[in-house]
């Protein structure tokens, strides 16, 4: 009686973390987007997206500001030439050598390792990029 008493316990624990939406919980594509960011862009642009990372006295030139792209392009997000610049497709001509690296290119080359995505490793490429441009929208200041 008493194993009987565990299976069961045992059971209705197993069947409710498996049916529960917590336990399945996906990021929305507004975390995709922070965890990009965090990822692959805070060490150098800093947590918050103002230049003051922490790897920011190692570069030969200082970052960025992420959060006034959009006061510096006429008040608006310029989507398409921070793709370019993410992508690794346009240099910043006026800041001299890259010292950013090639988000694309690493992107692709990580695809590359996901059987689904092998064949058409921009549709990855493109997904982490919109989330993130999505992201770097979202922390522009007034």
């Amino acid at each position: 009686m008493r194993n009987s008493k565990r299976i069961g316990a045992l059971a209705l624990v197993w069947a409710a973390a498996t049916t529960t939406p917590v336990a399945f919980a996906q990021p929305t594509a507004e975390d995709l987007g922070r965890l990009e960011y965090e990822g692959n862009c805070a060490s150098c642009h800093g947590m918050t997206g103002k230049g003051d990372g922490r790897l920011k006295g190692l570069l030969t030139k200082a970052p960025s500001d992420l959060t006034t792209l959009s006061r510096r392009y006429g008040g608006a997000f310029p989507n398409q030439m921070v793709w370019e610049i993410i992508d690794g497709r346009t240099e910043v001509g006026a800041h001299g050598a890259r010292d950013m690296p090639v988000w694309g290119q690493v992107f692709r080359r990580q695809a590359l390792q996901y059987p689904g995505m092998a064949n058409q490793p921009e549709w990855y490429v493109r997904g982490r990029i919109v989330a993130l441009l999505d992201y770097l929208a979202r922390i522009q200041t007034k």
